[in-house]
């Protein structure tokens, strides 16, 4: 990738600096909430994907860990294990990807365990010094590491616990001064309810909801003198309803809104000593905070905080939830196929967009793609992006919940 160095370093750069600092000027309108490692909150499978990054109240999949690791107690497969490859800011580069692997057991009729691992590649970066010096190919990257365990504390509702071990490799050796990683770890809590199959006038129906509270754990730094980063930590609401036709025809409508639990960046200001309007250029003049609050509080303060806490006050925080819509119809538990649409306040982020995806399965093995469709003014990553997932089911209909 000689010919876009430059590129990739500036990429790098905005993505580190998106992760340690947000910059805002007084009387500023577009607070928009950043963390470290983000790369947790992109939608790594396929039919998550395809349903506008949904998943904390969809039926159980492979890919359970990152929305809602209790579904996995509901699984009719006794195991399986799924890879999946999301390319990333695929218009300009090829080498930019998510990649996940995930494994799932159900141990018995109330229990289960995962474990998966995500990795994100900025893809290789070439550094020379001049034109004759031997170039230095650096390839910064983050990963997580995930372990969890889901019970059921009734026949229609689980509850599920997930570690997650995080590490965050994005300095740049011969650059930076210190060259270590960053690395923390985290905490999920989630729930997952599924109704009794309910006969209708036309139809039969089943419920579905869950909840999920992420990334739980303390903040964590890039390196000895910079700035403390929250995790990504966020609730995920959902709920859903399964219209069944007959045993060929399904289709499944589901709703989810996510809010980060980050502190909301305030306005500052300064203090202007000697009545110029100026604040004074050797950086003696202390910033103050003029609306909103403090974002320098632990994690577990900035949970609570993260829902008072916007400048503009009850309006700024409802523009903080995001929402989405997504469907899945699906023929003779053999053919899928989903739509979905994700909404952001134009405030905090703007990211808007459309989902279409597919799956097919043939005995064991289980194939789902998704493309995006951008319907913002600020451009997408994954706009015009195929992601791919792939799923093999162990012990298929093992258990019978439906």
């Amino acid at each position: 990738m000689k010919n876009r160095i430059l590129l990739l370093i500036a990429f790098a750069f905005i993505l580190k600096i998106n992760a340690q600092e947000t910059i805002t000027f007084p009387n500023q309108d577009r607070r928009v909430v950043t963390t470290g490692v983000p790369f947790l909150l992109i939608a790594s499978d396929a039919r998550a994907a395809g349903m506008g990054d949904m998943g904390v109240a969809t039926s159980v999949d492979a890919f359970s860990q990152q929305w809602n690791s209790s579904k996995y107690a509901f699984s009719e497969t006794k195991s399986g294990i799924a890879v999946s490859y999301t390319p990333y800011l695929s218009k300009l580069v090829n080498d930019i990807f998510l990649g996940n692997v995930s494994y799932f057991n159900r141990i018995d009729e109330r229990s289960a365990f995962a474990v998966s691992l995500r990795y994100f590649s900025l893809g290789d970066i070439e550094f020379v010094d001049n034109e004759f010096d031997e170039p230095r190919i650096q390839k910064p990257s983050e990963l997580s590491l995930d372990a969890s365990y889901a019970l059921r504390l009734s026949d229609q509702f689980a509850m599920s616990v997930a570690m997650r071990y995080l590490r965050s490799d994005l300095r740049i050796q011969g650059v930076d001064g210190d060259v270590s990683a960053a690395s923390t770890f985290g905490v999920d809590i989630s729930g997952y309810y599924q109704s009794e199959e309910e006969a209708y006038n036309d139809f039969n129906g089943r419920w579905r909801a869950g909840f999920a509270i992420q990334n739980i754990g303390p903040k964590f730094k890039y390196d000895d003198g910079g700035l403390d980063n929250f995790q990504p930590t966020n609730l995920r609401l959902g709920a859903g309803f399964d219209f069944i036709f007959d045993d060929y025809n399904k289709i499944a409508v589901t709703a989810e809104v996510t809010k980060l639990l980050v502190p909301t960046p305030p306005v500052y200001g300064f203090v202007d000593a000697d009545g110029d309007g100026d604040q004074a250029n050797d950086g003696s003049e202390p910033r103050i905070i003029v609306a909103g609050e403090d974002p320098d509080v632990s994690f577990l303060s900035g949970i609570f905080q993260s829902f008072g806490d916007a400048p503009d006050g009850f309006s700024e925080e409802l523009k903080e939830f995001t929402w989405a819509l997504g469907a899945e119809y699906v023929y003779q538990d053999s053919f899928a196929f989903r739509a979905g649409y994700f909404n952001e306040s134009e405030d905090k982020g703007a990211r808007k967009f459309l989902a279409l995806g597919a799956g097919f399965k043939a005995n064991v093995v289980n194939i789902d793609l998704s493309y995006l469709f951008s319907a913002s003014k600020v451009q997408s990553p994954l706009e015009n992006t195929l992601r791919f997932s792939l799923t093999f089911n162990i012990g298929a209909g093992e258990y019978v919940e439906y």
